[in-house]
């Protein structure tokens, strides 16, 4: 999932490497504490190739995600991510990653505001819906506007409005961290993992043992 689902699986690897224009020519986050060739420097080489490393990554369970943004002429674009993760509670805080050849990634690198929608477990649809190449992701979904004018989809397990905070180029993506000003959950909803090239449903945090 557009950086992703890791490129895990057949059925997910689509979300990996849908989208295809460069972002080259977008300012980037100057401030994080070390550049990718400092941290480069004394590294081993991988003793392993990427169809292996992605079977490793594929055992870490995670949540799967529509990350929504709108282009400064109005259009909307999104995509499916299971790279979203906190970072701070203190200012709120939340980060994915987003492939250098995205399609979205010019829409991503200049809106002021994005917003992630958790999907729930009956969403893979959704999941598929936005890492594939369709002519209209948007056609007859279900949706209200956030303040700033974001699809918050219905059905939806959670969600987050963030401002587009900052932008850190690290290999072959670009992590976004963006500061929470609106969120909403649905607290007795079931929400749509992803575990060993899967679709799994996680048990909401109100579900009885």
């Amino acid at each position: 999932m557009a950086r992703c689902l890791s490129g895990i699986s057949v059925a997910m690897n689509r979300l990996a490497t849908v989208n295809h224009l460069p972002y080259r020519g977008y300012a980037m986050s100057t401030s994080a504490p070390t550049s990718a060739s400092d941290s480069a420097v004394g590294a081993a080489p991988p003793d392993f190739d990427s169809a292996y490393f992605r079977r490793a990554l594929s055992q870490f369970a995670t949540g799967i995600a529509v990350v929504i943004t709108r282009a400064p002429d109005g259009e909307a674009h999104g995509l499916t991510v299971n790279s979203f993760t906190s970072v701070s509670l203190e200012p709120p805080l939340v980060l994915w990653s987003l492939a250098n050849k995205a399609r979205s990634m010019p829409a991503f690198m200049q809106a002021s505001h994005y917003i992630v929608n958790v999907l729930g477990e009956h969403q893979a649809d959704l999941a598929l819906r936005f890492s594939q190449k369709v002519d209209d992701r948007f056609e007859a979904l279900a949706f209200d506007l956030s303040r700033t004018g974001l699809p918050i989809l219905h059905g939806a397990v959670a969600w987050f409005e963030c401002r587009n905070r900052s932008r850190y180029q690290e290999g072959d993506h670009v992590i976004l961290v963006g500061q929470v000003e609106r969120c909403r959950v649905d607290a007795q909803a079931r929400a749509l993992g992803f575990h060993g090239g899967r679709f799994v449903a996680i048990p909401s945090s109100g579900a009885q043992p």
